[in-house]
């Protein structure tokens, strides 16, 4: 047998055609895993999203209160500084009630 005759069979040679027939719905559907496999993954990324939120906010609550004790230490060391100067005298944080 030649090369050519090889082809020329293999050029000839039907190929199989898929049945026209329609597969079982119940059997392509994802049926009741998929639904859990679904609800799984939508409960997974509800508490995941939760979780960041909380850490977000505590980690914006923390930088806030850095930033609030880093200003009350520079009022201070100013108004230690401005003592040390004798620039200013301090004023008490409440006023003193007059005296009768």
């Amino acid at each position: 047998m030649s090369l050519t005759s090889i082809i020329v069979n293999l050029a000839t040679t039907p190929s199989p055609v898929p049945s026209p027939t329609t597969p079982d719905e119940n059997l392509v559907t994802p049926g009741v895993g998929g639904f859990l496999v679904v609800i799984g993954i939508i409960l997974v990324a509800f508490l995941l999203i939760f979780d960041m939120v909380r850490r977000v906010r505590r980690v914006n609550y923390r930088a806030e209160i850095v930033e609030r004790l880093e200003a009350e230490k520079a009022e201070l060391d100013a108004a230690e500084e401005a003592k040390r100067a004798g620039a200013i005298r301090t004023i008490p944080d409440a006023p003193e009630e007059p005296k009768n």
